[in-house]
């Protein structure tokens, strides 16, 4: 234990900043392609059901599958790549999310699919448990919070541009021509990165064991338990966002893709709205995104019963939900700043792990008990994870948080 707060409680060592904005540019295209790899079954669950034919709980596990992928994943590929360059080992995982989503599209029965999102849960692991923390090795050090805000923000143009995208495709020409228009996209970021990242030497190999070592500190601990609360959360419902807004809200097909673009933009604004607050006033910021988050989804069943209600609570979930990646992975870098890639490995790990048990919980629910009960499920969840930012360890920042 020792070792660990040592390794939490000291400062980095100042790196030279090299690449600069465009390699931060090319890092945060690698998040929008593989969380938009990632998210892509959301917009599309409908249509994959009926044409697999399979139910929207079975068709959840798409979603389920390269979430638990990615958590075990993070760290083993963390481990496994020892000191590769980093910049090799992102342009090699990005071919390999290439691969993924050709295989899914081209995938004649549900089994081929699974297999195919297995393969972007690798890729996904590796690829943001690398990429997380690389903002303090590309710009210098004054500019390292908008870099990883930047980074970050690929995440909610995902969820902006590539899931709504990926539902207007799917409108027009079939959900399998979206999965092969973002494995086409990791092909050109794979090749952006060849270009414009610098040399990534690792600064030093990260074993397995240290990785988890970390999580025996009280404020990573306590960091991960928010992440776990708010993500499960979120993803019970979300995964589910279509049939709740075919179900309650009464939205018809062509608006689906509209509603969810106005769900992104609003999480891009939440994304850059924490990435400033989130360095000086860690607890305050996860507090508020918690409490809003609790309130936008308790609220879709009572007011979100028509496409005017449904609309704006989901700005308002998109504007709550847009800010957990940047002030969680603030919050696991805060709270043990020698040691990133590691804590960022346990972030991705975690984070993921709560996307697949939020997705097959909420499929359960769906397929159980109806829609309605996944947001109550979610609601629960995020008030939990208020609960804990108020009661848990927080780590330092420049301001008292």
């Amino acid at each position: 234990m020792a070792k660990v707060d040592e390794l939490s409680a000291a400062p980095p060592a100042e790196a030279t900043a090299e690449g600069g904005w465009p390699a931060v540019a090319t890092v945060a295209a690698g998040t929008f392609t593989v969380v938009t790899s990632e998210m892509l079954p959301v917009g599309l669950l409908t249509p994959i059901s009926g044409s697999l034919y399979v139910s929207e709980g079975t068709a959840g596990l798409t979603l389920t599958v390269t979430g638990l992928v990615a958590a075990l994943s993070a760290p083993l590929v963390t481990a496994a790549v020892g000191r590769l360059d980093r910049r090799l080992v992102l342009c090699s995982l990005m071919v390999l999310l290439a691969a993924a989503n050709v295989l899914a599209a081209w995938s004649p029965g549900f089994a081929v699919v699974i297999a195919a999102r297995v393969l972007v849960g690798v890729g996904l692991g590796g690829v943001w448990s690398l990429a997380g923390g690389l903002g303090v090795r590309l710009v210098p050090a004054a500019a390292v919070g908008a870099a990883t805000s930047l980074i970050f923000s690929g995440v909610a143009v995902a969820s902006v541009v590539g899931v709504p995208a990926g539902a207007y495709l799917g409108e027009l020409v079939g959900w399998r021509a979206a999965f092969l228009a973002v494995g086409g996209l990791a092909l050109l970021v794979s090749a952006a990165m060849a270009v414009l990242l610098p040399p990534l030497p690792a600064a030093e190999a990260v074993a397995l064991g240290g990785v988890v070592r970390l999580a025996g500190d009280r404020r990573v601990a306590t960091g991960l338990a928010v992440v776990s609360l708010l993500v499960t959360g979120h993803f019970a419902a979300y995964t589910y966002v279509r049939p709740i807004l075919e179900d309650l809200s009464g939205v018809g097909a062509p608006m689906i893709g509209t509603l969810l673009l106005a769900y992104g933009i609003a999480g891009i604004a939440g994304n850059f709205a924490a990435g400033a607050l989130v360095g000086r006033r860690l607890r305050g910021t996860v507090l508020v995104i918690g409490a809003v988050l609790t309130a936008s989804l308790l609220l879709v069943p009572l007011l979100g019963l028509s496409v005017a209600g449904a609309a704006a609570l989901l700005v308002v979930w998109g504007l709550a939900y847009g800010g957990v990646s940047v002030s969680t992975q603030t919050w696991l870098g805060l709270a043990a700043p020698r040691a990133r890639e590691g804590a960022t490995s346990l972030f991705v790990a975690v984070f993921n792990g709560a996307i697949a048990l939020g997705a097959f919980t909420g499929g359960r629910m769906v397929d159980g008990f109806g829609t309605r009960s996944v947001l109550w499920l979610g609601g629960a969840l995020a008030l939990g994870a208020v609960a804990v930012t108020l009661l848990g360890r927080v780590p330092r920042t420049s301001a008292v948080s």
